[in-house]
């Protein structure tokens, strides 16, 4: 796969320089962090003013008002603009050595690995002060930062590096989410704690973390002119006398510390480590100093603690102060990232593919018939081995009396709760696996997934929104609000890519951004409504089948029918728009209506399919991928297959969450994300070779 490496991330461009600009934009950054940390302090729900706020610095404010400031609102500012500045810090420096733009914290998915490993802690009971915590993050982070960073190559393509640390979050985020519902008493908290908030309760975690923070911020300074070096590509940096592998180790386990302390101070602050060194950038082009590692990394740190106090600004200027005290700030920052990425996205050129290509290869029919009729005979075991295998082992006889009403009250109850159940899981992965294959067939993107571009977000989110706000809402509600959620991330998604021709780097760029936004607003969702209703989201949310009926099996089932028609009868359209756009044409095609159709149709199965068993990731990606691999590139023979794979995936997920930790149970979503996450992170190595 050919790829070609971004523009160093902090090498200055051709023009016009100023040499004093670089100190009028710190001292700029430096009033702006001041008046926003005033505005800051003087935010919440208690009527603390600005001049309470004075008097307490100085001593004469009352008990009351002053232990408001003291205890909370000044350690809430200080957290803020300590979070900011190691983020900033952390994020310039990792784009610099990786001469990436996108490389982030959040990218690289550090905050991921720090989050898994703290949920490790917190399930096997450990209760660890804030230091210890602190290196428990660091090994979590810099684990995940150099698995990514191995994937997908230092000075590698943008796309490359989003997706395998998109991957391995999600991977990682499946796991703590497991375990988080497997210990809800030892890892209480940890969910709100993922989201990332600023709020203190006194300067303990401050001081605690000030001093890991200057050790990962001098040492960066000192390593400033070898990171300087790098960004002028490794053989120049061998001839200036740089140690290349030793540099580039020290600064990203140098980042990950400084990642750490934000993370064990405030939790997962999303995206600073991404925009603000990206804001700073663009300066190179005028003010002569921001060529240096010296002068970008401390104006990127200041821009991280305008960001954070910022957010934490509007957040407490637009929402009531009750309801602002229990919305983290991360979510804030998670959406304006989201948008920067997207933003990005539609920016970057697109020179480099986002998947392998697949093999021209035409299988004989009779190896397409043994395939379908090996998979055929699996989905068949793995649907009686889903009904009869559980909390109470039954008998196939005991079914047959069950169809026939002959069987007893308790063999009743069983199968009337554990049919449903299989059937959703049957469903929702034949319906993921089409939706998939149609998705991957139209952009001509072999790493295109309902997930991956957010689709799968969206109707999450509308499915979420009505769980949370409307208890008592009908399966056939869930499935309106999930479709229309879905429908309206799509027309982001595809309307933004479609400029150019859905080319591959920006559709999955966008996507990735759409689907982070939709996670913020469904974490702002799950915090502000009640416990009952946040736990229910959170284990539909993991992708389960539990409590499902048949008459919610039925919209997804219908859109499947219309699926399966649609991509059987358009199966030679279906093949022509997934070779290129001159084909077509030449054959009297119009590809443009065709895309839409199929698109519509796509949405329409994953929404259903979120409706029915919440949001499982990975399926729309792996079926097709395997499909292909088997039976070659023809959609007449695609379809089945991957529908096939789709449904014994998810079945067989299903079954092993319900069993193999029995009474306790794991939703079909964890147990995909966890396959499907390696699966993803072959190709790109595969691709890579």
């Amino acid at each position: 796969m050919a790829v070609t490496a971004t523009k160093p991330a902090t090498r200055p461009q051709a023009g016009p320089r100023s040499r004093s600009g670089p100190a009028a934009v710190a001292a700029a950054l430096v009033l702006l962090v001041a008046v926003l940390a005033v505005v800051d302090i003087t935010q919440g729900t208690a009527a603390v003013g600005p001049g309470e706020v004075v008097k307490a610095l100085t001593g004469r404010a009352d008990p009351g008002d002053a232990s408001v400031v003291v205890a909370s609102r000044l350690p809430r500012m200080a957290a803020g603009v300590l979070v900011g500045v190691v983020l900033g810090f952390a994020g310039g420096v990792l784009q610099a050595v990786s001469r990436n733009v996108l490389a982030a914290p959040d990218t690289l998915a550090v905050n991921a690995g720090s989050y898994l490993a703290l949920g490790v802690a917190g399930a096997t009971g450990l209760t660890l002060p804030l230091l210890a915590s602190s290196g428990v993050a660091f090994v979590g982070g810099l684990a995940a930062a150099a698995v990514v960073l191995g994937l997908s190559g230092l000075g590698a393509g943008t796309v490359r590096l989003v997706l395998a640390g998109t991957a391995l979050m999600l991977g990682l985020n499946s796991m703590t989410d497991g375990l988080l519902l497997l210990f809800p008493e030892q890892t209480h908290g940890l969910y709100q704690w993922n989201q990332g908030s600023i709020s203190q309760n006194g300067f303990g975690g401050v001081l605690q973390m000030l001093p890991v923070a200057l050790v990962g911020v001098v040492g960066l300074l000192l390593a400033a002119r070898r990171v300087d070096a790098l960004a002028l590509g490794d053989d120049a940096a061998r001839g200036l006398g740089v140690p290349v592998r030793a540099t580039r180790v020290t600064v990203v386990v140098l980042a990950a510390l400084l990642s750490a302390a934000a993370v064990t101070l405030a939790g997962p602050i999303g995206f600073v480590g991404l925009s603000a060194p990206a804001l700073v950038r663009p300066l190179g082009q005028w003010l002569r100093g921001f060529g240096r590692s010296r002068t970008f990394l401390p104006v990127a740190g200041l821009t991280g603690a305008a960001l954070v106090l910022g957010s934490d600004v509007l957040l407490r200027a637009l929402v009531p102060d009750d309801l602002a005290v229990a919305v983290p700030t991360g979510v804030v920052t998670s959406l304006v990232g989201a948008v920067f990425l997207v933003v990005m996205a539609l920016r970057l050129r697109d020179s480099e593919q986002s998947g392998p290509p697949d093999r021209l290869r035409i299988p004989s029919r009779a190896v397409f018939l043994a395939t379908l009729v090996v998979l055929v005979a699996v989905v068949v075991g793995l649907t009686i081995a889903g009904v009869l295998v559980g909390d109470s082992k039954l008998l196939l006889g005991d079914v047959a009396n069950w169809a026939q009403g002959r069987a007893g009250r308790t063999v009743s109850f069983v199968l009337d709760t554990r049919v449903p159940r299989v059937l959703a899981a049957l469903a929702a992965g034949a319906a993921l696996a089409l939706s998939g294959t149609l998705t991957q067939a139209v952009t001509r993107n072999p790493l295109a997934d309902p997930m991956v571009l957010g689709v799968t977000g969206g109707g999450a989110l509308g499915a979420v929104l009505l769980v949370t706000t409307v208890p008592s809402v009908s399966g056939w509600g869930v499935a309106g609000g999930s479709f229309a959620g879905a429908g309206v991330a799509a027309v982001v998604v595809f309307g933004l890519a479609a400029r150019g021709g859905f080319r591959q780097n920006r559709l999955v760029l966008v996507g990735i951004g759409v689907a982070s936004a939709t996670t913020a607003l469904i974490s702002l969702l799950i915090v502000l409504t009640d416990p009952f209703n946040a736990t229910k989201a959170l284990t539909w949310l993991s992708g389960s089948t539990y409590g499902r009926t048949l008459p919610d099996v039925v919209p997804v089932a219908l859109a499947l029918a219309l699926g399966t028609f649609v991509a059987v009868a358009r199966r030679a359209e279906l093949d022509l728009v997934s070779l290129d756009e001159d084909t077509p044409r030449l054959l009297g095609l119009r590809p443009a209506p065709a895309r839409f159709g199929f698109l519509v149709v796509s949405v329409l199965l994953s929404a259903t399919a979120v409706a029915c068993a919440g949001t499982i990731g990975f399926v729309g990606l792996m079926a097709p991928h395997a499909a292909r691999a088997l039976v070659g590139r023809r959609h007449v023979r695609v379809v089945p297959v991957a529908m096939l794979l789709g449904a014994a995936l998810v079945c067989a997920a299903d079954l092993l969450g319900r069993t193999v930790i029995a009474p306790a149970q794991l939703g079909a979503g964890l147990m995909t994300a966890v396959i499907g996450t390696p699966y993803f992170l072959y190709l790109l190595v595969r691709s890579r070779r």
